[in-house]
């Protein structure tokens, strides 16, 4: 805004300079030409006296002297005087021709002088009304600059506090980061001092933990077994109940799934959960004859033995025992047998 403001000023300057130049030119050109004309004029009048008062007194000198000349020569200088004044107001005629010119030369001067003037009167009002737009604008201009300072400083402002929060969000970070690492590292050392056990039970496993897996994995299957047998007399009981609910006998039983589902809400191993549950918790205050027990509870009893002699905490292995789902890899095979 300043640039056009600055611009306009610039050819408004330029085009009034312009004006003045022209102006003294013209007046220096038509009073050129007046002091010319009257300066020819006065020499050409003085010119033109000197010579009839030349020629008057040289005539009158040879009229004295020469009494005696004759009428013709008096004739030719008559002409002779005759022919210069016409010459004289020839040249008059030509300069008053010049004068008319030059005066309608300076009238068209002064209409282009007034033209001049009207352009310029016409420049600066809209000049006047360019600077009071640029006004507006500039007064806009130091709004919408303010408007942008709040807004920069909102936005430093801003700006530095997420960068604080993101630097402490990241020292956070990182601390916790080192804290996991430092978790992790004990966790691989637990699991190195794992692997190792493992590895030393492994190496010192005798005839006895041999056999101890033996009857487990007996008993693995005997539990298989046992379950698909009670899955086909409970799948078989269900099938006669719902057909004779078909026929009109009984009424409908409850829905029942017969694959390990955890989203099961009536499921064959939920019962037998169920029932292992209560049994585990009749039993804990009475004493109990081995061939009394289950295949599944054989199956805990030798795991506890053998968590014994491997040096286990007893009392949570057991209890973790007494309150645990059947092993996934159990019903697994127990799934596929029953797809069999």
């Amino acid at each position: 805004m300043g640039f056009l403001r600055k611009q306009d000023q610039e050819k408004a300057e330029e085009l009034k300079e312009r004006m003045e130049t022209s102006n003294r030119r013209h007046q220096e050109v038509v009073v050129r030409l007046e002091k010319r004309f009257l300066e020819e004029k006065k020499r050409l009048e003085k010119d033109a006296e000197k010579k009839v008062i030349m020629m008057t007194e040289t005539a009158h000198r040879e009229a004295v002297l020469q009494l005696n000349s004759t009428g013709r020569e008096v004739f030719k200088e008559n002409v002779r005087l005759h022919d210069a004044f016409t010459c004289h107001l020839k040249e008059a005629t030509e300069l008053q021709k010049i004068k008319q010119k030059l005066e309608g030369d300076k009238t068209l001067l002064l209409q282009e002088k007034e033209t001049n003037e009207g352009l310029v009167r016409e420049k600066i009002l809209q000049i006047s009304q360019q600077k009071a737009q640029i006004g507006d604008l500039q007064h806009k201009v130091e709004k919408l600059e303010k408007a942008l300072c709040h807004m920069t400083r909102e936005f430093e402002t801003e700006t530095q506090r997420m960068q604080h929060q993101a630097l402490i969000q990241n020292e956070a970070g990182m601390v916790e980061v080192k804290k996991l690492q430092q978790l992790l590292e004990m966790k691989d050392r637990e699991m190195n001092q794992v692997k190792k056990l493992a590895r030393n039970i492994l190496d010192e496993r005798t005839e006895v933990e041999r056999f101890f897996l033996g009857a487990l994995e007996h008993m693995k299957q005997e539990i298989i077994a046992s379950r698909r047998h009670y899955k086909e007399k409970a799948q078989t009981a269900y099938y006669r109940k719902m057909m004779e609910a078909c026929a009109g006998k009984e009424e409908f039983p409850k829905i029942k799934t017969f694959k390990s589902n955890i989203n099961s809400t009536n499921s064959v191993y939920k019962d037998l959960e169920e029932a292992e549950k209560c049994y585990w918790e009749k039993i804990q205050f009475e004493k109990v004859d081995i061939s009394e027990l289950t295949w599944e509870q054989k199956e805990r009893v030798l795991r506890l033995l053998f968590a014994k002699m491997n040096g286990t905490n007893l009392w949570k292995y057991s209890k973790d025992l007494a309150i645990s789902a059947p092993a996934p890899a159990d019903t697994r095979e127990e799934n596929r047998a029953g797809e069999c």
